[in-house]
């Protein structure tokens, strides 16, 4: 990873997120794991951040970003989770049969710039389990 810049400031900030959806539901599968990855790619770019690695299970997610300074993880969790749910219980139904999507709850982790490769490699092979 390499550090970023900007006008005032150099920094290297990056967060390993875990969440998963209300009763830990396996529901993040087919089209509706498309649409989530499309959603929070636009949600990335809004808020000016980097997907480092993303990895969505059937009943919870992996998402690993590098961030700006000023937005605090809850904020970025907040974001992904409220624009998600709202678009995705519109186009997809069959979750309104969920309270809400999402759990209240999460996993922050801060990473360094030594630990990224293993995250990175953690979350890639949650799918090869």
């Amino acid at each position: 990873m390499e550090y970023r810049h900007s006008r005032n400031k150099v920094y290297l900030i990056n967060y390993h997120f875990v969440w998963c959806p209300k009763r830990r539901k396996a529901v993040l599968v087919d089209d509706i794991k498309k649409r989530l990855i499309e959603i929070f790619k636009d949600v990335a770019e809004e808020l000016g951040i980097d997907i480092i690695s993303l990895e969505v299970m059937p009943d919870h997610l992996h998402l690993f970003v590098s961030a700006y300074p000023t937005i605090s993880p809850h904020k970025i969790v907040k974001r992904f989770k409220g624009r998600s749910s709202n678009i995705l219980r519109k186009e997809f139904p069959e979750l309104l049969k969920l309270p809400s999507l999402w759990t209240h709850s999460y996993f922050v982790s801060t990473a360094g710039n030594i630990s990224n490769e293993t995250i990175k490699k953690y979350i890639e092979m949650q799918s090869r389990r």
